[in-house]
């Protein structure tokens, strides 16, 4: 009402306990998964529950979860109720004919958004004024925490039809395109790899809007646009754990549009890096030899390095360690004269594992531990990471248990706070060997069986990744027996990355 001394307490949909138990209460019926997903399909709004269990006599809850594709329509009342509240379309209706044109024209518009959007998104996609938005938060349409604005899906989806109707429904989407287009493409061009800083996390935020923009553009045959965003997000798909998706929507890209520009070299690196962590070096090797090609005719240097570091990988998960390292050793020359020396260290790393590959052992330590004293020196938190752990195993193998312990702990923690899933998931492998080492095979039981859910998740299917997990597996099998093996590795694979951790750095 806006006046003086008045306080307004948002009301919140219901958490999804209560919901779960509203509508099983009014559909009578018992909770299980798919009655929490139509919940959360819901939004667990109360009204959208109470209209989905009058359906409950006629569907079961995973008959009306199939049809909340129309949700505004299906979901119906019955005779005594109040006309505004007998469908959820005539309930938001009700309120949409409350607002003046100009919230109805900004309400119509921020439906082309996944997930929510910034301030700054809806003023650049939507031409946002902040009156109206305001106007649409206070009258429950929209909503806003931590700087972004949403809406409920149910609501979204009225809005979205709105958007079809009202004439400028393409424009906008091209404007959603463009907008986080130029949002990849600058995260691109701050180097996720090596100086991530918050980008991983504000791409995580948009995720679903970068996912709409892609399929706009694809569905549209914009496919140089489509591949410019694919070639700019395949750092981020891979190193938070989007392997499939990342495979699937680069070679997508990369079939639609073959012309020889810079954003398909940068494009068909990246598919040969997810190939090769998806175990396929043949196709690894086939995109990195593409892109090396190309690299030339265009006069990249760095691409020519990094395309020719991609062919050691392939030729590394083909079991050829002469070639890689050959192609590894030209590697670190070509970034270490271009001045990158973030990725002459990268190649440095691998390079030692074809060392100890072909038997030489002692050089590989050696540069091990050279590369971990330049990444402490440039402040490269993801080699030291990698490089910790890795001589926390030589320590193992070794039987310096009691010397691995300390660098284990400190790999996990970098991890940890890189947010990199794949990191943390071999970090977890190599905690659970060392404290399979010292007694506790209980508790590296459950770290590897987190550590091998999350590789599962990610479809990651580096061979190297496999051999470990089965030496680890020997060591705790010695000590559990079959029924105590079972029940720690089923605890371990319903433990969340937090909670693994916190285990793993209490347990060290």
């Amino acid at each position: 009402m806006r006046v003086r001394g008045e306080v307004e307490y948002p009301v919140l949909p219901l958490a999804e306990p209560e919901a779960v138990e509203l509508f099983c209460a009014r559909a009578r019926t018992e909770p299980d998964e798919t009655v929490h997903e139509l919940c959360r399909s819901l939004d667990n709004l109360p009204l959208a529950l109470e209209l989905a269990a009058a359906r409950a006599s006629v569907l079961s809850p995973r008959q009306i979860l199939e049809r909340l594709s129309k949700r505004l329509d299906v979901l119906k009342g019955g005779r005594d109720i109040d006309p505004r509240q007998r469908t959820l379309r005539a309930t938001i209706e009700w309120s949409h004919d409350l607002l003046t044109l100009d919230e109805k024209r900004l309400f119509a518009r921020l439906s082309v958004f996944r997930g929510g959007c910034t301030l700054e998104a809806a003023e650049d996609v939507a031409e946002a004024d902040l009156d109206i938005l305001q106007s649409l938060v206070e009258k429950s349409l929209l909503r806003h925490r931590d700087e972004r604005a949403w809406m409920l899906e149910t609501i979204r989806e009225y809005a979205a039809e709105r958007l079809e109707t009202s004439g400028e429904a393409e424009e906008i989407r091209r404007r959603h395109a463009d907008h986080f287009l130029a949002l990849a493409e600058e995260a691109e061009r701050a180097d996720l790899r090596w100086r991530p800083g918050p980008w991983l996390d504000r791409l995580e935020r948009e995720h679903d809007n970068l996912r709409a923009a892609q399929d706009r553009l694809e569905a549209s045959g914009e496919s140089e646009l489509c591949l410019r965003l694919a070639a700019a997000l395949w750092r981020f798909w891979q190193m938070r754990g989007y392997r499939a998706e990342g495979q699937r929507r680069l070679e997508s890209a990369l079939r639609a549009d073959r012309r020889p520009t810079a954003a398909r070299a940068r494009a068909l690196n990246g598919a040969a890096v997810i190939a090769v962590e998806g175990g396929d070096p043949s196709t690894a090797k086939f995109r990195a030899e593409e892109a090396l090609a190309l690299n030339r005719t265009l006069g990249d240097v760095w691409g020519i390095a990094f395309s020719g570091f991609m062919l050691g990988q392939a030729a590394s998960e083909g079991g050829d360690f002469q070639r890689a390292r050959q192609l590894w050793e030209e590697s670190v020359r070509a970034f270490r004269e271009l001045g990158d020396e973030n990725y002459a260290m990268l190649a440095s790393r691998v390079l030692t594992g074809t060392y100890y590959d072909l038997g030489d052992r002692e050089r590989a330590r050696e540069l091990h531990e050279d590369t971990l004293r330049r990444a402490r020196a440039q402040g490269n938190q993801e080699l030291q990471a990698d490089l910790t752990g890795t001589l926390a195993e030589y320590a193992l193998e070794e039987g310096r248990v009691q010397d691995a312990l300390p660098m284990l702990k400190d790999s996990l923690r970098i991890c940890r706070d890189l947010g990199n899933p794949l990191e943390i998931a071999m970090a977890f492998r190599r905690s659970a060997w060392g404290l399979a080492l010292t007694g506790r095979a209980e508790t590296a039981a459950r770290l590897l069986s987190c550590s091998e859910a999350m590789r599962l998740e990610m479809g990651f299917k580096r061979l190297w990744f496999g051999e470990l997990k089965k030496e680890e597996l020997n060591r705790i099998h010695v000590q559990l027996d079959e029924a105590a093996f079972s029940e720690a590795w089923e605890e371990g694979r319903k433990l969340s990355v937090e909670e693994a951790v916190a285990l793993a750095l209490e347990s060290l």
